[in-house]
């Protein structure tokens, strides 16, 4: 099994201890701790973008769609997206996707599918979307629509690495009447702030590539965006599930939307 690196923090592993999970280490949780320092509100936006992913997940379910691929779909969090589709539709196929071999060991919870439907798990990083969709298409038909989510993960790979160009390569790849589902962090709020994140990360080894509204919307070229367009993550559809609470009247730094492809 690939050895858990706990040398230095990973992305899915301070998301889940933002959520208030126990899947986390020593360095996850002081790089957390030291990002409340810069934005007191951590919690809040991995609450906020959680919920957007149910939200998502019940309008798509709504608007017919069976199919779920899921790139870096982190730690298991009930409840997860295949509960919420297959609420929805009990036949819904879901194939999640990510590269933290911890988010590998607890994909048992990822994998309890309905009788109808179908849930699988794959280890593969987002910058090799071929290998993705090739062990993706054991599980999904490709010329059925499907539903693309990267939440919360683009903001980890920068304008030089080919973050647009990687978006392109997947989103080529499916049939007509698919949809692409991204949320994203901004620093259109607090540039000092994301600044200070984004030196944090570096000296990490990470990356953060906080990006402006309408370096967002360029992910969703040649889509037909669902309404109410690219918006604040927290105003996506609210009515499609619960309010979370959040501290002060500052909106939580990240912009979400929902698109077909033509």
């Amino acid at each position: 099994m690939t050895r858990i690196d706990t040398s230095k923090p990973h992305p899915a592993r301070m998301y889940d201890w933002f959520l208030g999970g126990k899947d986390n280490y020593p360095v996850d949780e002081e790089m957390a701790k030291q990002l409340l320092t810069i934005d007191s509100r951590g919690r809040d936006m991995a609450r906020v973008n959680r919920a957007f992913m149910h939200r998502a997940t019940r309008w798509l379910g709504a608007q017919g769609v069976r199919q779920y691929l899921d790139i870096g779909s982190g730690i298991p969090t009930e409840p997860n997206l295949h509960q919420i589709a297959q609420q929805v539709a009990p036949e819904s196929r879901v194939v999640y996707c990510d590269n933290d071999p911890i988010v590998l060991a607890h994909a048992e919870a990822l994998l309890r599918s309905t009788p109808e439907g179908a849930t699988e798990y794959i280890q593969a990083d987002a910058r090799d979307p071929e290998s993705i969709l090739e062990r993706a298409g054991k599980v999904l038909d490709f010329t059925r629509p499907i539903a693309l989510s990267l939440l919360a993960l683009l903001h980890f790979v920068d304008d030089e690495d080919g973050a647009y160009e990687l978006l392109r390569r997947l989103v080529e790849r499916l049939p007509s009447g698919s949809y692409l589902v991204l949320s994203h962090v901004t620093g259109d709020f607090d540039p000092e702030g994301a600044a200070k994140a984004r030196a944090m990360y570096r000296g990490r080894g990470l990356t953060l590539r906080p990006r402006t509204r309408e370096e967002f919307a360029r992910f969703f070229e040649g889509l037909e965006l669902a309404e109410p367009g690219v918006s604040l993550t927290a105003d996506w559809h609210p009515e499609l599930g619960e309010v979370v609470p959040v501290a002060g009247d500052a909106p939580i730094p990240g912009y979400a939307g929902v698109a077909r492809k033509p």
